[in-house]
């Protein structure tokens, strides 16, 4: 291997190409899965079938974050965390968040540039502290990932000082290799259901 294949041009071209590549390839071969998602959804008669968040994007610029809608429609715009999500999560929602179906629509966002398929999670403008310290440290000039180092090594804590410290830990070690590991534990996560 030569300097250019470990250099940072090197590497946002490729993660890039990449995110364009998978995308596409993605959304063409999962189309019959979302398509069926889509009549689902929509048989249930409750609000759109695709669920839009005003989120954080590189450098703090604000995208329309895609999901399939999971929680009924009187659910608050706020982080799932701040509320008792299970009071509002469908049936089929349920379903769908524990199999990761609800994010396939995040391809779009992926294939348009607002987000990556490797990189820190995207936030709400209002998650305060966090955005202001993600800003500190240079955090927020990455473009956000469907999945992150946060999301496979913390997934399930509500500490966000350690995640704070798993995406700076991404920002300072990004490299091929680790967006591979990435996706590859992610994998793992959605197969098992976590």
């Amino acid at each position: 291997m030569n300097k250019w294949t470990h250099s940072a041009g090197f590497y946002r071209v490729f993660k890039r190409v990449t995110d364009v590549t998978l995308s596409l390839l993605f959304l063409i071969v999962l189309a019959p899965l979302m398509a069926l998602i889509w009549v689902a959804l929509m048989s249930q008669g409750d609000g759109p079938v695709i669920f839009r968040q005003e989120r954080l994007g590189r450098n703090g610029a604000l995208f329309q974050i895609l999901k399939f809608r999971s929680m009924t429609t009187t659910a608050p715009s706020i982080a799932a965390k701040d509320i008792d999500a299970a009071t509002y999560v469908t049936p089929l929602g349920r379903i769908l968040r524990r199999t990761s179906l609800d994010e396939l629509p995040q391809l779009i966002n992926i294939l348009k540039g607002e987000m990556s398929f490797v990189g820190p999670r995207p936030l709400i403008p209002n998650e305060g502290w966090i955005n202001e310290k993600r800003k500190e440290m240079g955090i927020d000039k990455l473009r956000p990932g469907l999945t992150g180092w946060a999301q496979v090594k913390a997934r399930d804590t509500e500490d966000q000082n350690e995640k704070l410290k798993l995406d700076l830990y991404y920002k300072d070690h990004k490299n091929i290799l680790l967006d591979l590991k990435i996706i590859g534990m992610t994998a793992l996560e959605v197969f098992h259901g976590k």
